[in-house]
């Protein structure tokens, strides 16, 4: 306890001179005559209720700091002019936003007009949770619709089951995620997207959602693809809402009290319940049997203001995922035109996994009244645990022939030529235990360096943390293939198994990592805004005695005063991932503690341009474009099926991921965000001491030709991703809405189970298309009913009711192979299939 103790002493004597700088968040914007389109000087803008104000200049532009973490009004007043104010919603502390205003004289009948940009902080992707929380999702995880609405964004071959993603060419492990400044663990041993329960974050507690795909921030930690950035709300009064589907419900309430003789609220507190059951959506795999999946989740936040400047904050999560099947039988057909081949396959046994995972957080923040002091301080401490067991005891006796295609046989659609019987036997017994418990403090220190015409400021922050895991680990599992009788690989002088796996491995090691960054703002009037980030950090690892240490930068510029409403950014820097256990464990359960960092050097460029489109009613559309180059080298080969992880274990490859990103989104209907999404990728990599060749064809015997190449697509390589998400509403009723989800991408690359690595990755699945559709119906709204007084869902501040069609054209996508091998040593790949379409009823109500 003497570590927590000498952080909290160190608070209370600093805290004198700490500031609100962590609790506050910037306005900018230029003020236009409506009539004359010049800028107006001398408009006071200031916050509602607010004693401070701030004036517009010569150019009509001007910089305000504003309350984070609630909503608030917006004034803007001026002699001649009519008064306006704009509500704002709740801002995240230190982000920016951007409000033209255009005032109307007071002589004049015309409207005023308010534009304003999305927040941009630190070049990441913001989004409002709550437009978000009504789309139809198959998993019910907010992370599950990042594709349709991040840059670079891919759900991998798990498909629509999983929430897990990848960003422009890493994998699942490789992305950070963080609730509230805490950083998130997900569970290892999950194999299949069915298997997954819910994520961390819960939708209904959320305040805001930012996203980096890439060149991201030195505050942030050291992963190589990308960052999700949560935060929780901090309520005001008290609320509540339901909800329930054929998938599962949840249910949350939040509010505020005042303690003691105070005029402010004290405690704030956010708590949440969620269930999921896919049995009714598994039930359209062509795999069939009894399926009882169970996932619980239970999170509470709670915040107490022992002052105005004083603050202690309590984080919580229990969260518990079972899953049981039973299968039975299946039956896939596959190929092509000329030949189609058909698995039919009887199962016994039976699958039982139970994922268990709790966590805790508390954070301490000091933030002094008086403005003038520019030093803030908060502390964190939290305590992650993983309790992860996979029982797998699962028989199959499979046929494989030919499929009688020819539609005028009286075998049509019935085997024809038996190509291969034989039996596939699974046998696991895995438990994985993993436990992190840390300490951080982190700083800030805000510099004003500006003079009258030239707001120019430096934001220095820095951050110690200390982090200790264990990990306990358990395997036993064994595969036994049987073809015709004969076990393979076949032994004339004694029954061998296909694949044998035994290991049992503890570890127990401390991280030490630490940052220092500043950011740089000049704004003047007028002319430009410009953003400048540059910093370092520094991370220490005693197992391996690995020391890494990655600068980062990055530079927003948006030229002020022009027609267009344009930012350039410009991002770079080394970003190093230390490994967890899975990246240490090869295929044979051997743990390599001399692994090395993988290494990843990020060079971005990018433009966003705010434009309105329309002449009748001009409706604003962001576009981001931007383009992207990652150098790789010290990785760790892998190979994915579905969305489990097979490491080597070793530092034994290189490479580069290059491509393009495109993203508009606006209101194509007015009050209503849609979203348009276009990646384009290549992903590379080489194997050390390995010629890789690509066949290229067969000769004139049948021989394979084939030619050496560099390189091979990397597990990720996906060619290109299309992502569309649309909603619209009926003209004469706007309370009917459709929610349209469309993602078509190129097929991910595959290898043969057990080949070498000459020729890696050589076959792909097929194109991915999806299209889910949704349609919801706003039975009540308080604020905008005509029957407020009568409806019986008045007790109600909304009722929504929604239909949503899963896999609307119940396209057959991939998830992975089951390779099926013969006593002759051919070996075939039988494509996994996702899931089928499905109908589901959904209502959601608010208190």
């Amino acid at each position: 306890m003497r570590l927590p103790t000498l952080f909290l002493c160190f608070l209370v004597i600093f805290g004198s001179r700490v500031r609100a700088q962590v609790e506050t968040a910037t306005i900018t914007g230029r003020v236009t005559d409506l009539v004359s389109e010049l800028p107006v000087d001398f408009v006071t803008i200031y916050v509602k209720g607010a004693t401070s104000a701030t004036e517009t200049g010569e150019q009509g532009r001007y910089v305000t700091t504003v309350p984070a973490g609630e909503s608030f009004i917006l004034v803007f007043s001026r002699i001649g002019y009519r008064e306006t104010e704009v509500n704002v919603r709740e801002l995240p502390a230190g982000a920016r936003q951007q409000i033209d205003v255009a005032l109307a004289p007071i002589e004049s009948d015309l409207e005023v007009i308010v534009r304003e940009s999305k927040i941009e902080e630190g070049g990441m992707i913001r989004e409002d949770p709550a437009q978000l929380r009504l789309l139809p999702s198959v998993t019910g995880n907010l992370e599950s619709i990042l594709p349709s609405i991040a840059l670079g964004v891919s759900s991998g071959s798990g498909g629509e089951l999983t929430s897990q993603y990848n960003v422009r060419g890493g994998n699942y492990d490789e992305n950070l995620v963080y609730v509230n400044d805490f950083e998130i663990y997900r569970p290892q041993l999950v194999r299949q997207g069915q298997q997954e329960g819910l994520t961390f974050a819960n939708p209904n507690l959320m305040r805001s959602l930012s996203f980096s795909s890439g060149g991201f921030e030195a505050r942030y930690g050291d992963k190589l693809s990308s960052v999700l950035d949560i935060k929780y709300k901090r309520p005001d009064s008290l609320r509540a809402s339901l909800d329930a589907s054929f998938l599962g419900g949840s249910a949350h309430v939040e509010g505020s009290k005042q303690v003691g003789k105070t005029s402010y609220q004290r405690l704030r507190f956010l708590g949440g319940a969620r269930y999921k059951t896919t049995r009714y959506l598994l039930g359209s795999l062509e795999t069939t049997g009894e399926y009882l999946p169970n996932f619980f989740d239970f999170q509470a936040y709670v915040t107490y203001d022992f002052s105005k400047t004083f603050q202690l904050g309590v984080l919580g999560n229990y969260n518990r995922s079972i899953y049981n099947f039973s299968p039975v039988q299946r039956s896939t057909a596959f190929g092509g035109f000329f030949e189609t081949l058909q698995l039919f396959t009887n199962f016994e046994g039976a699958e039982r996994d139970d994922f268990l995972t709790q966590m805790g957080g508390v954070s301490l923040t000091y933030i002094p009244e008086r403005r003038s002091n520019p030093l803030f301080l908060k502390f964190l401490t939290s305590a992650f645990r993983s309790d992860e067991d996979e029982g797998i005891s699962i028989g199959g006796r499979y046929t494989l022939g030919t499929l009688n295609t020819d539609l005028g046989s009286d075998n049509f659609g019935e085997i024809g030529r038996v190509i291969g019987v034989g039996v596939q036997q699974d046998f696991v017994r895995n438990f994985l235990n993993i436990q992190v418990y840390n300490a951080e403090l982190r700083g800030g220190l805000e510099l004003n360096v500006g003079d009258a015409t030239t707001n120019r400021s430096h934001f220095l922050q820095w951050s110690v943390k200390a982090q200790h895991e264990r990990i306990d680990d358990y395997i036993h599992e064994w595969e036994r293939l049987d073809s015709a009788g004969y076990s393979l690989p076949f032994d004339e002088d004694a029954v061998r198994l296909f694949s044998v796996l035994n290991s049992q491995n503890q570890l127990e090691s401390n991280r030490f990592s630490a940052f220092l960054q500043d950011t740089y703002t000049w704004r003047r009037d007028g002319r430009a805004d410009i953003r400048l980030s540059a910093g370092v950090r520094a991370v220490a690892w005693d197992l391996s005695g690995e020391v890494n240490v990655s600068p980062r930068a990055q530079l927003l510029y948006k030229p002020l005063g022009g027609s267009k409403d344009i930012t350039y950014k410009l991002a770079g820097g080394l970003y190093q991932q230390q490994p967890f256990y899975r990246e240490m464990r090869a295929p044979d359960g051997t743990v390599n503690t001399d692994l090395r960092s993988q290494k990843s050097f990020h060079l971005v460029g990018g433009i966003t341009s705010d434009f309105y489109y329309g002449k009748r009613n001009p409706k604003k559309f962001r576009l981001i474009t931007e383009a992207y180059y990652k150098s790789l080298w010290d990785l760790v080969s892998y190979e994915i099926e579905n969305v489990r992880i097979q490491y080597s274990g070793l530092n034994d490859a290189s490479g580069y991921v290059a491509g393009l990103d495109f993203r508009l989104n606006g209101e194509f209907v007015p009050g209503a965000d849609s979203w348009l999404n276009l990646s384009l990728l290549r992903a590379r990599e080489k194997l050390r001491d390995v010629e890789h060749r690509k066949v290229i064809g067969r000769g004139p015997n049948g021989e394979v030709l084939d030619e050496v190449v560099e390189y091979v697509p990397r597990p990720t390589d996906q060619l290109f991703q299309l992502s569309l998400f649309f909603q619209d509403y009926l003209r004469n009723n706007p309370n009917f809405r459709t929610h349209v989800n469309l993602t078509v991408g190129g097929g991910l690359p595959f290898g043969i189970q057990g080949s070498n690595t000459v020729y890696r990755n050589t076959l792909r699945f097929d194109t991915y298309h999806r299209i889910d559709i949704g349609f919801s119906w706003r039975l009540y709204d308080r604020e905008t009913s005509r029957r407020r007084d009568t409806s019986p869902l008045r007790f109600t501040r909304s009722t929504y009711l929604s239909l949503e069609v899963f896999n609307l054209m119940n396209v057959g996508n991939q998830a992975g192979n089951t390779f099926i091998k013969t006593i002759f040593e051919q070996q075939y790949a039988v494509p996994n299939r996702l899931t089928g379409r499905r109908v589901n009823l959904r209502l959601k109500t608010e208190f």
